[in-house]
């Protein structure tokens, strides 16, 4: 059915059926009528080359003039029961010898100057409305020194007429009425083959947010409709993944969202519910103010992590040399690892382009999250080292500890994940590992992580900078 005013594809492929059966059958049937047509022609122009003949041979025996007035006698016999062939025999002298009667040759079809050979047949009607068709020829005589005489013969083609003019009411009537079959048979056609459309139509009718899991069958739909369908079924997983990060996002947000409101509501309720002290008003004030620092950072992170999915960050490009940036942030972080009784060590040195502050962030996010679950007596270091052949820089921060389950290392960069308590004391956020992945993406980078046999190592590789640019 039309879908605000367009014209649906089936119309559109039935018309389209249609037009072309229309044509084949009208060149059919014009080839077909044209091709018995010149049947009949032929054949009469073979009779007619026949009686030609036959009159050539007469008056090539004429030597004289009576000879000569003999001839129509001669010719009388020789058409004796020969229905509907006319003869017109024109004289050396140019007056008619003879003419069969009621034939009604045209003045041109006897003309010297003008002759209706076999390839092309003059048509015209007698007096009677009867259809002729004729050709002529000079004949030359046995009469010495005169000049040839005109044959003119003709044959009556009202049965031909009659035949082609019922043959061709036949053959238009068929082609009619098989163009409208043809319409009507492809209207059948289209639709059926489109039925594995609409299936997929329904199909995906069904598919709501409770229901993303569902997807088209390949297999059951046609060859040509099967990378639409493979296409459309990574359309949904797409859908579904992201609907269900966004679910996880929604109630990961309410739940950091809620302790430190809740914190701050209890203490606030507590506080008002007997008169303090000043010094207990600020120390009140204080506890509040962590709480709001918290909320701070956790919406500037998810602020920094949503212009990152938007592609609204833009870091400034310029020559960047990491091994001094590297050996800052290992001494900033010094003092953490002393506490804990953990190495630090940084090796390797490497340019890129990018933004001095957002790398320093990103790897800096990656060497607290490395000190904060390396065990004491530990180890955690930084490489910079080239990627293979590829014109990539890996940073590397390694570090010793419990092995991460390899079912969790896919889901490390998500926002507010966590994998328990054994890895967190539960005061973050966990937004640094998104923080990382988006700054890492924004320079045209990778993040990847895996652990085994007690030892994580995260890599970032980005475009490493050529000597000389």
């Amino acid at each position: 059915m039309p879908v605000d005013g367009r014209a649906s594809l089936t119309r559109r492929l039935t018309a389209l059926f249609a037009l072309v059966s229309t044509v084949v059958l009208l060149g059919l049937g014009t080839l077909i009528g044209g091709t018995v047509e010149q049947h009949f022609v032929e054949q009469d122009i073979g009779v007619l080359s026949e009686k030609l003949d036959r009159t050539r041979r007469i008056l090539e025996r004429v030597t004289t003039e009576d000879q000569l007035m003999a001839v129509p006698q001669e010719l009388d016999e020789t058409l004796a029961g020969q229905r509907g062939l006319a003869v017109a025999v024109v004289a050396p002298d140019g007056h008619l010898l003879f003419a069969t009667s009621g034939a009604g040759f045209p003045e041109t079809l006897l003309a010297r100057e003008a002759m209706a050979d076999a390839a092309h047949p003059l048509l015209w009607k007698n007096g009677d409305g009867i259809p002729m068709r004729g050709i002529s020829a000079r004949m030359p005589t046995g009469i010495a020194g005169a000049p040839p005489a005109v044959v003119g013969v003709a044959t009556d083609i009202s049965h031909h007429a009659q035949y082609m003019t019922g043959f061709r009411v036949t053959l238009w009537s068929f082609v009619a009425v098989a163009a409208l079959l043809s319409g009507v048979l492809g209207a059948l056609a289209v639709r059926r083959g489109l039925g594995p459309l609409q299936a997929m139509k329904r199909k995906a009718e069904s598919i709501t947010a409770r229901r993303l899991d569902a997807r088209l069958a390949v297999d059951a739909v046609p060859a040509e409709l099967a990378d639409l369908a493979a296409t459309l079924n990574g359309m949904l997983a797409r859908l579904e993944e992201s609907f269900r990060r966004l679910s996880d996002f929604s109630s990961d947000l309410a739940h950091e969202f809620r302790t430190p409101i809740s914190n701050l509501m209890t203490q606030t309720q507590v506080t008002l519910s007997r008169p303090r002290t000043p010094a207990e008003y600020r120390e009140v004030l204080a506890s509040n103010m962590e709480e709001y620092e918290r909320l701070s950072r956790m919406v500037a992170d998810m602020l920094f992590i949503a212009k990152g999915d938007e592609g609204r960050i833009v870091p400034t490009r310029e020559r960047l040399e990491l091994a001094p940036l590297i050996d800052d942030l290992v001494e900033f972080h010094r003092l953490a690892a002393e506490e804990k009784n953990v190495v630090l060590a940084s090796d390797g040195e490497g340019a890129i382009f990018g933004d001095p502050l957002m790398i320093r962030r990103a790897v800096g996010n990656l060497l607290s999250n490395a000190i904060r679950h390396t065990p004491p007596g530990g180890r955690v270091a930084v490489s910079i080292r080239r990627a293979g052949s590829e014109k990539n820089l890996a940073i590397e921060v390694i570090n010793t500890g419990e092995t991460i389950p390899a079912d969790h290392l896919p889901r490390l960069f998500d926002r507010f994940y966590r994998i328990g308590a054994s890895r967190g004391d539960g005061s973050r956020s966990g937004l640094g590992l998104a923080i990382v992945q988006s700054i890492v993406e924004a320079h045209g980078g990778s993040v990847a992580v895996d652990s085994a046999d007690g030892t994580t190592r995260f890599r970032l590789l980005v475009e490493m900078a050529e000597p000389g640019r």
